[in-house]
């Protein structure tokens, strides 16, 4: 779904195929002094990155396939994308929609068509002709995390609405109950960095790309730490949420109330990650666009299998609804 701008020109270091080009969103790292304090690690990555590209060069066959099999069928069109090759990005956004999809082993979303747009990222509202889920990035160039963190979202939201539904378009009513989904889907981005940031740092899409494992999780980092994106100190959870709430029902895109939501959810989800596959089931069965939250949770939890119904009422008590 959109996306508020401060997601997508958040500052983040990136080291990436070029190891010479470290970029930002913001011009206070791209400006920063020439002798900065991070000069020397700067330089100790660029020499091992090219001498990993150099040793590429000579053999190829050295390049490892960092993706397992079973990646999801996703393609790249058009070239609004920049300076990048469309074949990196499909490659990144197989390892970010796997850090998700790898434990939804039931669950049938279909291929996933990936286009630029410049203003925000967003799914569609329906597939395509030929049964694909559109998805548009605002990334751009090598800035792998912030294409992961995007597309992170936005595979939520298709398992929300499309998954098991083949040929189908997404079911969108104006629930007032929709900012669970997107604190869901704010989840999902900051899973997917920091699962890429492990599997990164020991089977790398290729062996030269193991540099850029950390900055996930300094994307993530970096990320809670701007204003707005934790609890107010001395506030607990249920007290905020109780404050907030109501702003929630009516504006489920709240980005920073979303992301508070996220910083308790994330935990949960890694702990048991299998609990992704619930939220395949979470608009099942929702008609009423004004149900109360109990109601949400209970029909939500009724929708899944009997295996993944304990997740759903532990996810519930987050926000104090018994089920």
């Amino acid at each position: 779904m959109q996306r508020s701008s401060d997601v997508e020109y958040f500052p983040f270091r990136d080291c990436s195929s070029n190891p010479a080009r470290h970029t930002s969103q913001k011009s206070d790292i791209l400006d920063a002094p020439r002798f900065s304090p991070h000069r020397h690690e700067f330089l100790s990555v660029f020499f091992r990155c090219c001498g990993a590209f150099f040793l590429l060069a000579l053999n190829p066959s050295l390049m490892v396939a960092g993706i397992p099999q079973g990646a999801p069928d996703i393609q790249v069109h058009g070239n609004g994308f920049g300076q990048v090759s469309p074949a990196d990005i499909t490659a990144v956004l197989q390892s970010a929609a796997l850090s998700i999809l790898r434990y939804c082993p039931h669950t049938q979303l279909g291929g996933i068509d990936i286009y630029y747009r410049p203003d925000h990222p967003q799914i569609a509202l329906a597939r395509t002709s030929k049964g694909r889920i559109p998805i548009a990035l605002s990334a751009r160039d090598t800035r792998w995390a912030q294409y992961s963190f995007q597309l992170g979202h936005e595979l939520c939201h298709a398992l929300a609405n499309y998954a098991n539904r083949p040929g189908q378009s997404a079911p969108r009513p104006g629930s007032a109950n929709l900012w669970l989904e997107e604190s869901l889907c704010e989840t999902a981005s900051l899973f997917t960095l920091r699962a890429m940031s492990r599997s990164w740092s020991t089977a790398p899409l290729y062996p030269a790309w193991r540099n850029y494992a950390p900055w996930f999780d300094t994307y993530v980092k970096q990320r809670l730490q701007l204003p707005g994106y934790q609890l107010p100190a001395g506030t607990s959870f249920r007290t905020w949420f109780e404050q907030n709430e109501p702003g929630l029902r009516q504006n489920p895109g709240l980005r920073n109330q979303n992301t508070v939501i996220a910083t308790q959810l994330l935990p949960m989800f890694e702990a048991t990650p299998e609990g992704w596959e619930t939220v395949a089931f979470i608009n099942r069965d929702s008609s009423d666009s004004n149900e109360s939250l109990l109601r949400h949770f209970t029909e939500w939890r009724a929708a899944c299998p009997n295996n993944l119904r304990p997740f759903v009422t532990r996810l519930a008590s987050v926000f104090s609804v018994k089920l």
